[in-house]
């Protein structure tokens, strides 16, 4: 992000300094209103220089306002996660996935900890409970690689754990809803249909092309319980396990019991018959999606005797604290995005290659997001809220609803890689970022066709 940061502003600068010294003060350029329409007589062209100092002093101003806003809408929404959570319906997704897990990860044994961890991760990715999610995926790849018999390189397990983890399927993308509520979107909940769909096929096509590829890059076995018998290392793999599956003292590698199999298969079933459904009656369930949500998770906790209203303070806590650490992140973002964009680095850029992209519905804001969102979350996110608050774009347009739901559609695959194997010293990542690329590309285009049916 570091590198990011600066060629955005260097770029914007250089450009800035060229047009400047080349900038001719009669020109006129037509005059327009906040929807583009050409409205009264021709003025003056704005000082390249004076034009960029304004985009920056208004971006900084915008991003605390964004945030500001957000504080109420996130507290809303964690909160209500929160009491799911309390409920127990973090665990309950953990057990249908289980025996789906055991046979996508055949050389992990069933009941070693880096498989609780692993469908405790994905189960919090599910329900987008981000940071809960985190301390799971870091437990899972240190469990991985204690069955890595080649330390620093990949195993085919931990390739297809970040592959799955990167482009997980999102019931509910809390923060795109929340930003396009406050960007004053008449449908906030309109890209929850979208973004299933996206990023449902992103994770088929992850698993696909992890399964793939691992083909063609050898050392990537883990080494199965079986191998360790006779050896020491299974006494201490078996003292490991005897002293984890304490969940009251370490909740953190909790040994997840599943469900029948057909309990899996039948929720799998329901989740590829949504697909379609979300596709076609999208627009007509979309209002429906928040008060449901709501009432529903609120309901859920009561029949669990989760005392509801406790609970989502303590998660609504959590939620303005997000909102407000936010803001230096989105402060860096919109400011170099914006000097990018008024210096006329960005039209220079990428309007060519928009060009092209925009005959396949994939305008250049929509280019830009699926550059950034491969890598830097933070970045991406300040590009989502610029768009949003554009008045030429806004949340309710074609390309208002692609790049919400591109944000929401996958992980930030450089940050997800370099954090997670960074954590075991992993150096040699064999075809993981060939495998988030390629889930990054699957999610775009379902992006685009599934937004283009809806609201194109």
């Amino acid at each position: 992000m570091n590198l990011i940061f600066f060629l955005l502003i260097a770029i914007a600068f250089v450009v800035a300094a060229y047009r400047q010294l080349t900038f001719d003060p009669s020109t006129l350029v037509p005059a327009t209103d906040a929807a583009g329409a050409t409205v009264g007589t021709a003025i003056p062209l704005q000082v390249p220089m004076d034009a960029m100092t304004t985009a920056v002093v208004e971006a900084a101003e915008t991003a605390v306002e964004l945030a500001i806003g957000l504080i109420g809408v996130m507290a809303l929404f964690i909160g209500l996660m929160a009491i799911v959570e309390a409920a127990g319906g973090l665990a309950v997704i953990a057990r249908v996935m289980k025996p789906l897990m055991v046979r996508l990860f055949p050389d992990i044994p069933p009941d070693h900890p880096a498989m609780g961890a692993m469908i405790m991760n994905i189960s919090a990715n599910f329900l987008g409970l981000g940071n809960a999610a985190t301390p799971f995926g870091l437990k899972a790849m240190e469990e991985l690689d204690k069955l890595n018999p080649v330390k620093g390189t990949a195993t085919n397990a931990m390739v297809l754990f970040l592959a799955i983890n990167t482009a997980g399927l999102t019931l509910l993308p809390t923060s795109v809803v929340a930003l396009r509520a406050q960007a004053g979107s008449t449908n906030p909940a309109g890209i929850v249909a979208t973004t299933i769909f996206a990023t449902a096929t992103s994770m088929i096509v992850a698993i696909a092309a992890a399964k793939l590829m691992q083909r063609f890059f050898s050392g990537g076995e883990s080494v199965p319980e079986s191998v360790l018998k006779g050896t020491a290392a299974v006494g201490e793999l078996a003292a490991r396990n005897a002293a984890t599956h304490d969940t009251a003292q370490n909740p953190m590698d909790a040994d997840v019991t599943g469900y029948p199999l057909w309990v899996s298969v039948v929720a799998l079933l329901a989740i590829l018959a949504a697909i379609p459904l979300t596709v076609i009656y999208g627009k007509v369930v979309s209002p429906w999606i928040i008060p449901t949500l709501i009432v529903g998770m609120v309901l859920i906790g009561m029949l669990n005797k989760v005392p509801v209203y406790e609970v989502f303070i303590e998660g609504a806590k959590d939620g303005f604290n997000i909102a407000v650490k936010i803001i230096p992140y989105l402060v860096a973002i919109l400011v170099s995005v914006a000097m990018f964009r008024a210096s006329s680095a960005m039209d220079l850029l990428l309007v060519p290659l928009g060009k092209l992209t925009a005959l396949v519905g994939l305008p250049i804001e929509g280019l830009t997001m699926a550059m950034m969102r491969s890598l830097s979350g933070s970045g991406a996110f300040g590009l989502l809220a610029s768009f949003l608050k554009d008045p030429a774009i806004g949340p309710d347009s074609y390309t208002g609803y692609l790049v919400s739901t591109m944000y929401g559609s996958t992980e930030t695959t450089f940050y997800v890689l370099a954090v997670y194997f960074g954590a075991v010293q992993v150096r040699r990542i064999r075809h993981a970022l060939a495998v988030g690329l390629v889930a990054d590309a699957a999610a775009v285009v379902a992006a685009i066709a599934v937004c283009t049916v809806l609201y194109g």
